[in-house]
């Protein structure tokens, strides 16, 4: 074998290795199995998803009369709570309804104020929270400067606004936006009224709700006995904005 044969077995063999292996890998083998579902557990996670929408839905439901309009609950031809000398303090001013309850969001909102607050000194350790005073400050300033001198109008919103999330739940509705107002309504009520001290409001009354809601939001629950079945099989493979957004709210 002259040079220029030894020269090209040389070069040669490293190309011949590299595209023989390359050639020969294993593949990876496709799994082929399917995950069966028990007919029960759908059944009760379905059940579950009605028990969690019509609980909303009769939640907000309760929360309707005390406030109906025009005058929302509201004595003393619209008067709000004024505070008090005493911290934590205020007088009622003749106030009633959702006048009175804005009020106090206004009232405690100077006052540091916690949430998400877990105290766990009695086992050595400590106690935790997260301060919401900056934003309850920017809540009271817009139910001071816009909200309340409107309440004719805000009021009505803000009752509307439930009537939806109740009519949305209890019909199924446009569940995901009933939802997406329900985390709106009570997310405002976490941050105005969330542990505050007198009357004290339990921070979870609010948060359970805003958590209900950010679960049905993502699993749409109107999908089962609910109106929006019928509405996804009807913009079912339509194209188009307006098949795309009933899409996405049921």
């Amino acid at each position: 074998m002259d040079r220029a044969d030894r020269r090209h077995t040389l070069y040669s063999q490293p190309i011949v290795t590299i595209l023989y292996f390359s050639s020969h890998r294993s593949l990876p083998m496709q799994s082929s199995a399917v995950v069966v579902v028990p007919g029960w557990e759908e059944k009760l996670r379905n059940l579950a998803l009605l028990l969690g929408r019509l609980g909303l839905a009769y939640l907000f439901f309760t929360q309707l009369f005390w406030k109906l309009p025009p005058t929302f609950g509201c004595t003393n031809d619209f008067a709000f709570p004024t505070p008090a000398a005493a911290p934590n303090y205020w007088e009622g001013n003749g106030s009633g309804g959702l006048c009175y309850w804005m009020g106090l969001e206004t009232i405690y909102a100077p006052n540091f104020r916690e949430v998400l607050v877990a105290d766990m000194r009695p086992a050595g350790l400590p106690r935790i929270g997260v301060n919401i005073t900056p934003i309850a400050q920017m809540n009271a300033a817009l139910l001071d400067s816009v909200v309340k001198p409107g309440i004719a109008v805000f009021g009505w919103l803000i009752w509307l606004a439930e009537f939806w999330i109740f009519l949305s739940m209890l019909l199924g509705l446009f569940t995901r936006l009933g939802a997406l107002v329900s985390i709106g309504v009570s997310l405002q009520l976490f941050i105005g009224l969330a542990n505050i001290p007198r009357p004290y409001e339990w921070e979870w009354a609010y948060g359970s709700i805003v958590l209900l809601s950010l679960v049905l939001l993502g699993i749409a629950p109107g999908r089962w006995l609910g109106l929006d079945a019928a509405l996804r099989r009807h913009f079912a493979n339509r194209d188009g904005w307006l098949p795309r957004i009933i899409q996405a709210l049921t």
